[in-house]
């Protein structure tokens, strides 16, 4: 009798612990946006002539081929070249391209490593006029690029991820910009920048999505004859739910998906992977996000439909052609989903692979990048 009362105890503890984890990875995964990790540390500054190089700890990230940022806690950044220079067994240096105004770095400084390039629209080039949106949540706010040309009345719709800001579209904006569409960068309720609604946590796109379809609606009110979505990561789980909405199936005409979420229960098994748990530690916190009762005990509005938000089983509603374009280093979002749609649905979904992390194709192949959009979206003209 007392073997039995201690086994029960035994699985009564390993299950609250099992309760608990799943807890805590619902609400990291759901939590409000919070300030950058700022986990690189400058060891070196090397100046000669107008040429700066920022000398680093050597790491995968450090080390990638492309071009990169350094944010830094007080506003500053600098864009990184694609230049990567020795500095013994355990450093690195990369070649400043850029550096924000006014900013000088110093060793020993904190930064962290970003594939956002453009901090503003004025560095990727473009002009911008800010709109705010009516959305079940409140006013959002958005930039709007003119078009031009006969390209203008197709509108690109560019949809960021989850804790990442607007800016980090502006390099498919760019792309956009220049084959004449115009584009709208929207924001969404408790991303950091849309409004603040209920509890702010994050619904993984499931409510989210009745914010960008507001701004679809403001751009067929302002002149939108086709619309093409653009959305990274969790902006493409958005973009497909709102293709695969009959009220749009007219005006929606493409969607190009950076490193999209295309199945939440595969991106929080990864990510949990990433942070040093087991894989399946992600099954853990299912029950938080997708129980009525639990989901509003870590304060969501409601439960979030993960079934809905699985885009292999719903393969076969997508109706609209599609450019997928993936990092075979992602470790967020699990590149093998992206395959497998290509595979379910070869009619109309292009893949492009590339030697990247998370969405950061771009960066790892800034060339390649444009060059395969602005080629897709000529052949949707």
């Amino acid at each position: 009798m007392r073997a039995l009362i201690a086994l029960a105890g035994v699985m009564a503890a390993a299950a609250s612990l099992s309760l608990g984890l799943g807890l805590v990875i619902a609400r990291r995964l759901t939590a409000a946006p919070s300030s950058r990790r700022s986990d690189l540390i400058i060891r070196g500054v090397e100046r000669d002539g107008d040429r700066q190089a920022i000398v680093l700890d050597r790491s995968d990230q450090t080390e990638s081929s492309g071009v990169f940022t350094l944010l830094f806690p007080g506003g500053g950044w600098l864009q990184l070249s694609t230049e990567v220079l020795n500095r013994g067994p355990e450093r690195v240096a990369r070649i400043v391209a850029r550096t924000s105004p006014g900013f000088r770095p110093s060793t020993e400084e904190r930064g962290s490593w970003s594939g956002i390039y453009f901090m503003t629209l004025a560095d990727a080039g473009l002009t911008e006029h800010d709109v705010g949106i009516s959305t079940p949540s409140g006013i959002a706010e958005a930039w709007r690029i003119a078009g031009n040309g006969e390209n203008s009345t197709t509108w690109a719709i560019h949809i960021h991820g989850l804790g990442s800001p607007r800016a980090g579209t502006l390099r498919g904006v760019q792309v956009a910009t220049d084959q004449g569409y115009t584009s709208l960068v929207v924001s969404y309720r408790n991303d950091g920048e849309g409004p603040h609604h209920g509890s702010g946590r994050s619904t993984l796109g499931a409510t989210e999505v009745d914010d960008v379809d507001a701004a679809i609606q403001y751009a067929v009110r302002h002149g939108a004859q086709q619309i093409v979505l653009f959305g990274w990561s969790m902006g493409a789980q958005i973009a497909l739910q709102l293709a695969t909405r009959p009220q749009h199936q007219q005006v929606i005409a493409g969607l190009v998906l950076e490193s999209p979420v295309l199945d939440w229960v595969a991106a929080i098994k990864a990510n949990c992977a990433r942070a040093g748990l087991p894989a399946a530690a992600g099954l853990l916190a299912l029950p938080w996000l997708a129980a009525p009762f639990l989901a509003r005990a870590i304060g969501l509005p409601a439960c979030i439909p993960l079934r809905d938000l699985d885009w292999i089983a719903r393969a076969h509603e997508l109706a609209v052609p599609t450019l997928i374009l993936y990092g075979k280093d992602d470790d967020s979002a699990p590149a093998a989903v992206s395959r497998e749609l290509a595979v379910l649905r070869p009619d109309l979904v292009q893949l492009e692979l590339f030697d990247a992390e998370h969405t950061s194709t771009w960066n790892s192949d800034r060339d390649r990048w444009r060059s395969t959009v602005a080629t897709w979206l000529t052949d949707r003209s």
